[in-house]
């Protein structure tokens, strides 16, 4: 797609970025500000209030008994706190974290030494736990089930398998893909558990503590319009408060107002609705290159000279749940809400249609 046409759905002002204030996976920034805006404690996490009260009930059974925890599964999309809750799950049993990534787990031996490490109760975090591989996910099933792993030692005729003993550990899992992972290690946890996407109440809360935290002065409006750009998710929320924060220091005396806010936003091209400019430009293409559809998701992808995984990964599950686009047999079709938030008409017979 040339240049000027690739403008032209962007919309004046607008710019697709190569790394997008508005997706929910982290970043390097996030990553170094990560541990600083978790909460340290149960009580104040905020929000997945029916997961964390199962959880604390959980652990206090789990410590009256004074057995370890059983495996937990975390799954949801991404930014929604999985890594947050599982810190806070070793922190209430008072035993250590040793977090891992399932991607780089790639060989059994990569686990012996993690596994071979932890003490009674501790916990071992895998993260992105459906990209294990499967020669490492059937090790790691004898670990989870019976405490222990089976070592090969010598090759050949002289091999020998020997049983090796483990502390019993609590393994929690996180994944935004559950469908991905395999029956048996799905059935191996014994809780399980859905994290939603948050309510602009909670997300006001969050970015009214993480101010707090990150030591600058925001007015509750300015929080409100931060909540309801956050697309229900508190890294974003977090993010963009970074955001404003910056702006806020530099052109509003280092408070964070409403004016302050919605300029910086504004800047950073997320509508009120929390949509950025790769947003706009699909929901544009949809609707003044295709018609409003249906239309296929390769066809969107050539025309914004966007990679299809890339927006079926990142850019549609937030406008699928908006009720921005609907998926049909045939293909991407826009909503009614989608014609309201470009200022658009829809055509006639829209409504019966969808």
């Amino acid at each position: 797609m040339s240049t000027p046409a690739r403008k032209r759905l962007l919309g004046p002002g607008d710019a697709a970025e190569a790394e997008r204030t508005v997706d929910a996976d982290p970043s390097l920034e996030d990553a170094l500000y990560g541990a600083t805006l978790r909460p340290s404690s149960f009580d104040e996490y905020v929000g997945q209030r029916r997961v964390v009260e199962n959880l604390r009930i959980a652990i206090d059974a789990a410590i009256h008994r004074g057995e370890p925890l059983e495996h937990v599964l975390l799954y949801g999309p991404p930014g929604l706190g999985k890594t947050t809750l599982a810190a806070l799950i070793a922190r209430a049993l008072g035993r250590s974290l040793r977090p891992t990534s399932g991607p780089i787990l790639e060989k059994p031996k990569d686990l012996v030494g993690i596994l071979t490490s932890l003490e009674d109760g501790d916990v071992l975090f895998i993260d992105e736990i459906h990209r294990l591989g499967r020669v490492v996910e059937e090790f790691l099933y004898p670990a989870m089930e019976d405490f222990q792993i089976d070592f090969v030692v010598d090759r050949g005729m002289y091999a020998k398998t020997i049983k090796l003993p483990l502390k019993r550990f609590t393994l929690v899992g996180a994944t935004t893909r559950a469908g991905m992972l395999s029956a048996p290690l799905r059935e191996r946890f014994g809780i399980v558990h859905h994290l939603e996407y948050y309510e602009p109440d909670d997300l006001e809360r969050i970015v009214t503590r993480s101010a707090r935290v990150l030591d600058i002065a925001i007015e509750p409006e300015a929080a409100r319009i931060i909540a309801a750009r956050s697309r229900g998710t508190p890294r974003i929320a977090n993010r963009l408060l970074r955001r404003v924060r910056d702006y806020a220091q530099v052109r509003s005396h280092g408070t964070i107002t409403a004016e302050a806010a919605s300029a910086a936003l504004e800047r950073e091209s997320v509508d009120a609705c929390g949509l950025d400019a790769l947003d706009r430009a699909y929901l544009r293409t949809i609707v003044e290159q295709y018609r409003g559809g249906p239309v296929g998701i390769a066809a969107i992808a050539a025309t914004l000279a966007e990679d299809a995984e890339t927006l079926e990964d990142v850019v549609e599950p937030y406008l699928l749940k908006a009720g921005y686009v609907v998926r049909t047999a045939a293909g991407r079709k826009a909503t009614p809400a989608t014609y309201a938030h470009l200022g658009l008409r829809p055509p006639a017979g829209q409504n019966r249609l969808l």
